[in-house]
């Protein structure tokens, strides 16, 4: 199990926009450099990727949550 972590405090989002659906699912696979989410600070919005490879298990953080810079925001299965 890896963790990914936000790289910086913010809002974070699962989906590119509300109507669109989250970025992974469980069961996705996941490739390093792959958009897991976003976060938003001061109305610019900053890609998370992932730095490691595996298969999506689940968000950490809750879909337009605050979070801190070092938070685990999703699990993937190595």
């Amino acid at each position: 199990m890896a963790d990914i972590l936000s790289p910086l405090p913010g809002t974070f989002y699962h989906k590119p926009s509300p109507e669109e659906p989250p970025f992974k699912s469980a069961g996705d696979d996941v490739a390093v450099g792959d958009t897991v989410g976003l976060i938003e600070v001061m109305k610019t919005f900053i890609e998370v990727k992932a730095e490691v490879a595996g298969k999506f298990a689940a968000y950490s953080a809750g879909d337009a949550a605050p979070v801190t810079a070092g938070q685990a925001l999703a699990v993937l299965e190595a």
